[in-house]
């Protein structure tokens, strides 16, 4: 018995997009995301990985739309690219807030000059804030942020399925997210920006006692020096700024997604 070729047309378009419409949003969150949108990582092993997990989530997922070749079609690929940049994105910002911290608390105790190429995003950053950035994704991998992820990735189909748009107040919402890049660098580098400024004080204080001392041969290596110390004094507190981040990132997706 022949199938008729409408039939066949039919069943090619919806097994072509039900693996090429899970695509286009992992792809984008691949593409963005830290650990596995890092630059140092070739765009060919990329694409290989958002295929791969493709493959794997595309049996799990609800079907999506017919895939036709039309204006629409395109209009719901760009969509379904820039949904999965925008996931990507939030959880990118736990590890910009990281950066910012670094390098405010490096333009602080005057180690600001010492930069260090990022692999993360190929840009010049502080010495310390690469530090912090390395034990942010040692942590994000410890605790398993890598699947927690590509559960995000699924359950995102489940909340927003393919071809259906973000609600305007989500958009805000996920907008107003960027204000916590802020708050994250601000709770990572207040306690030494602080402690930073007592001794800047003290030492404005020595500077006015004793006019003849040079500041600059006395002040700099002991700004320096305690300015390690305090580093390192609070860097038991950065996993577990890094953990409340990722789960408050992750708790904001899953609202923004189910509107």
């Amino acid at each position: 018995m022949l199938i008729p070729l409408e039939a066949l047309e039919g069943l090619f378009s919806q097994g072509i997009g039900g693996v090429l419409w899970p695509f286009f949003r992992i792809g984008g969150v691949v593409m963005v995301a830290p650990v596995f949108g890092a630059r140092l990582v070739p765009a060919r092993i990329r694409i290989a990985l958002a295929a791969g997990i493709t493959l794997v989530l595309a049996p799990l997922l609800p079907p999506g739309p017919e895939l036709s070749p039309s204006l629409l079609t395109g209009f719901v690929i760009v969509q379904e690219v820039l949904l999965g940049v925008i996931m990507g994105f939030a959880l990118q910002m736990i590890f910009d807030a990281l950066v910012i911290a670094g390098q405010t608390i490096a333009m602080t105790m005057g180690l600001g000059f010492a930069m260090l190429v990022d692999p993360q995003r190929g840009v010049s950053v502080p010495v310390l804030s690469q530090f912090f950035l390395i034990i942010g994704i040692l942590v994000f991998l410890s605790l398993d942020g890598h699947l927690a992820t590509l559960r995000m990735l699924a359950l995102s189909f489940e909340l927003l399925p393919v071809g259906e748009m973000l609600a305007r107040d989500s958009l805000w919402a996920i907008v107003a997210w960027g204000g916590e890049m802020f708050a994250g660098a601000v709770r990572v580098a207040l306690p030494a920006v602080v402690a930073m400024l007592v001794v800047n004080i003290a030492f404005g204080v020595m500077s006015r006692a004793a006019p003849t001392l040079n500041l600059f041969a006395v002040g700099f290596p002991s700004a320096l020096l305690l300015g390690f110390l305090i580093v390192l004094i609070n860097v038991g507190n950065l996993a577990g700024i890094v953990e409340e981040l990722m789960e408050a990132t992750f708790t904001h997706i899953a609202i923004a997604f189910n509107g």
